[in-house]
């Protein structure tokens, strides 16, 4: 497969500040970046640079004042948050310099107290590739198998791909939970992590997940915020507009990729008991890093009322306005399918637009709601952002 342009390069053209980009592990962040062609790479994930960067805060000056370059690229930036402010003083002093920064953890950098003011440094985010950035081509199957990682996508051998899925999370709770010490209770959280995996879709029920995780309910919310703030897990959030129907307060809960989440439950087969779930999931997965590389801060949501009429997603932009959107892991879809957006319509009172999006093939038009093949959907859900 031919280099696979990544659409968020639209927007680092765009400027010339510094920027600082955030992605879970494996989402092709440093190769990115590096395309960029960059003057000097400074790589934190590298434990002899990691130390002599964490023994030395003198040391990111005297090497810029050493090569005078114009463009720095700081790999895996939160290993050493203080840096980042450090980045930010020098900007503050030459502002025709451009720092090119990664980083797989929000936490880690708030923990350690760096200044991330906006004007100096503008942050982005990188999710797996997008059905756009694969010419709407993507295999469907494949993708709620494998996910859509770069490294891990466009890898022909079946082995390989799936070996680096399964090792995903212990190098996960290694790398980014034991060496960044977020939490000393490695094996508790390692049960939650596995937890949350086989109740990935579910509305959240903390206390049950402390219970089938054997740990304390105030832990569980604690290791969710370490889930989140790592990237690996998103929630779409209940849907609320006013008081005029009781709807269920709860969010959801859903892994960035579809293959990290397999390689947790331990298997890659898309057995028809799975695919309601693991499409659902996909589809989370491409609405989040489709407005991601677009640049538009989307709010994604979940619609269900007391008497249990659902809607997948709502997806509120500024630019695009509000989607009501069912996902059908199936290739008919009939009338019975509509409940939820006709309920949801009923309840928003305001003009949206009504999709389902499914596994078939043919786009048509049911009472008024457009069913649309995912990939199809997916394409006029990228042109509403711009």
């Amino acid at each position: 497969m031919s280099k696979i342009r990544r659409n968020i390069l639209n927007l680092f053209e765009k400027t010339k500040k510094s920027l600082l980009l955030l992605g879970p592990r494996q989402t092709g962040k440093s190769t990115l970046i590096g395309g960029l062609r960059p003057e000097v790479s400074i790589n934190l994930a590298d434990e002899v640079e990691y130390l002599r960067f964490v023994s030395r805060p003198e040391e990111l000056r005297q090497r810029l004042s050493a090569t005078k370059p114009r463009t720095i690229f700081i790999d895996e930036v939160q290993r050493i948050p203080s840096l980042l402010n450090t980045v930010q003083a020098i900007i503050d002093e030459d502002q025709t310099l451009r720092f090119l920064l990664t980083g797989s953890s929000a936490r880690k950098l708030r923990r350690g107290h760096a200044n991330l003011l906006p004007g100096r440094i503008i942050a982005f985010e990188l999710g797996p590739l997008t059905a756009g950035e694969l010419g709407y081509q993507i295999n469907t199957d494949l993708a709620m198998s494998i996910g859509t990682l770069p490294g891990i996508y466009t890898d022909p051998n079946a082995f390989d791909r799936e070996h680096i899925l399964e090792t995903y999370a212990a190098t996960y709770v290694k790398e980014e939970i034991q060496a960044e010490s977020l939490t000393r209770n490695l094996e508790g959280f390692s049960r939650f992590l596995m937890v949350v995996a086989t109740r990935t879709g579910e509305f959240l029920d903390l206390s049950k997940l402390a219970s089938d995780a054997a740990i304390s309910r105030q832990s569980a919310t604690r290791y969710l915020e370490i889930l989140e703030d790592t990237l690996l897990v998103r929630r779409a959030q209940a849907f609320a507009k006013s008081t005029r129907r009781r709807l269920i307060q709860h969010p959801r809960l859903f892994f960035f990729d579809n293959g990290v989440l397999n390689g947790l439950l331990g298997g890659f087969r898309v057995t028809v008991d799975r695919r309601g779930l693991l499409f659902e999931n996909l589809m989370f997965s491409q609405l989040l890093a489709t407005t991601q590389a677009s640049g538009v801060r989307c709010q994604i949501s979940s619609y269900r009322t007391e008497h249990g009429a659902e809607v997948d997603f709502i997806v509120e932009c500024p630019s695009g306005g509000v989607w009501a959107i069912e996902v059908k892991a199936s290739t008919n879809v009939g009338v019975s399918d509509l409940r939820g957006l006709k309920s949801f319509a009923e309840y928003y009172g305001k003009a949206h637009r009504a999709v389902v999006a499914y596994q078939g093939q043919v786009a048509r038009v049911i009472e008024g709601v457009h069913v649309l093949p995912w990939q199809e959907f997916l394409r006029a859900f990228d042109d509403s952002l711009h």
